[in-house]
């Protein structure tokens, strides 16, 4: 069986998806899903404007990356949760791109690896509905103030969870459910307040090759792969593949809804 996972090298999204003369935000860009995102809407032929929280350097190798593709790249130090943080990114877009046209949510708490796992649950649940959804909602807003004043309207990406509509048990997963199902919630209400100028999509992925992945028992890896209908674990590119085409003109008639990028693990 062909198992056969898609990259921005073997798969030229950038052609079938044009950004051209566009100007991107993706928060969270400085590794994972965040990177490939980037990388995907620069080739596509975007501008990006690129927040981040710690990793400068990771987010710094990004720049270098899409200036090499010949686009104009401005790089935020952000705390998404702080609206100082986030009225700062948006006149920074202002003033180096001229705007935005697509806003991508995709900063998140990581209380799966590193310093997150050894939080108690009540630490975890804070933190994700600080910098996850809490963290959404006031983005949303800035980007949909920043589309507004523009008057041309705009596309905004959320990041969810593709089993906040199925359930998953845990710990975990309950603490994931509560701070990504808000975000999916939110979002569809959002797509209501800002139709027709403005459309509100949110991505829903499930098993990713992330940080969480790579160091996950290889057991574990191979359980959650066989019960995969497409029999493997899903890429951060694409996840960025849908999020290219919903940031494209190709999606124009799509708003308040969310697509499942899981291999067919929840349907």
């Amino acid at each position: 069986m062909l198992r056969r996972a898609m990259t921005t090298d073997n798969f030229p999204l950038g052609q079938l998806f044009s950004l051209k003369g566009k100007r991107v935000v993706v928060t969270g860009a400085s590794s994972g899903i965040g990177r490939a995102i980037a990388t995907a809407v620069a080739r596509a032929g975007a501008d990006v404007a690129l927040t981040y929280r710690a990793n400068q350097e990771g987010v710094q190798a990004l720049a270098d990356e899409v200036r090499a593709a010949g686009r104009q790249v401005l790089v935020a130090q952000a705390n998404l949760v702080e609206e100082r943080d986030l009225a700062g990114v948006a006149r920074a877009v202002r003033e180096s791109l001229g705007g935005a046209d697509v806003w991508i949510n995709n900063a998140g708490a990581d209380i799966l690896t590193g310093a997150g796992a050894a939080l108690s649950r009540r630490q975890k649940l804070d933190l994700l509905l600080d910098a996850d959804l809490r963290g959404t909602v006031l983005a949303s807003w800035i980007a949909a103030d920043l589309m507004r004043a523009q008057g041309q309207g705009g596309v905004i990406i959320n990041m969810s969870w593709d089993h906040v509509l199925t359930g998953m048990p845990g710990e975990n997963p309950e603490l994931f459910s509560a701070a990504k199902g808000g975000i999916l919630a939110f979002s569809r209400s959002l797509a209501r307040s800002l139709a027709p100028d403005i459309r509100v999509n949110v991505l829903g992925p499930g098993w990713i090759e992330t940080s969480f992945g790579a160091t996950a028992p290889e057991s574990f890896r191979e359980a959650v792969a066989r019960r995969i209908p497409l029999g493997r674990w899903g890429t951060p590119e694409e996840v960025a593949g849908v999020a290219l085409y919903l940031a494209s003109d190709a999606a124009s008639y799509l708003t308040g809804q969310m697509i499942m990028i899981n291999g067919g693990d929840s349907m």
